[in-house]
């Protein structure tokens, strides 16, 4: 069950990584569009909040992984 339960969240940090890169992008289409929609600059806003949003579940699921155990920190070790 251990195993199973660490490759389903390695695939949820994916794809929530995935998804704080699809609302950065865009953020970034609407930025471009610039002054020509004045709807342009509520949606890249709603994107990067979505953004932050995501950025601080991802933190949230990591500290909770590694609190229970389900991921490890390992230093680097020196040549």
């Amino acid at each position: 069950m251990g195993f199973r339960m660490q490759t389903l969240l390695h695939l949820v940090i994916l794809l929530m990584l995935l998804a704080i890169v699809v609302s950065l992008g865009t953020a970034l289409f609407h930025l471009a569009r610039g002054p020509r929609d004045p709807e342009s600059s509520r949606k890249m806003l709603n994107a990067l909040a979505i953004r932050v949003g995501l950025s601080l579940g991802l933190f949230a699921l990591i500290m909770i992984a590694w609190y229970f155990g389900l991921i490890a920190p390992h230093g680097v070790k020196p040549r």
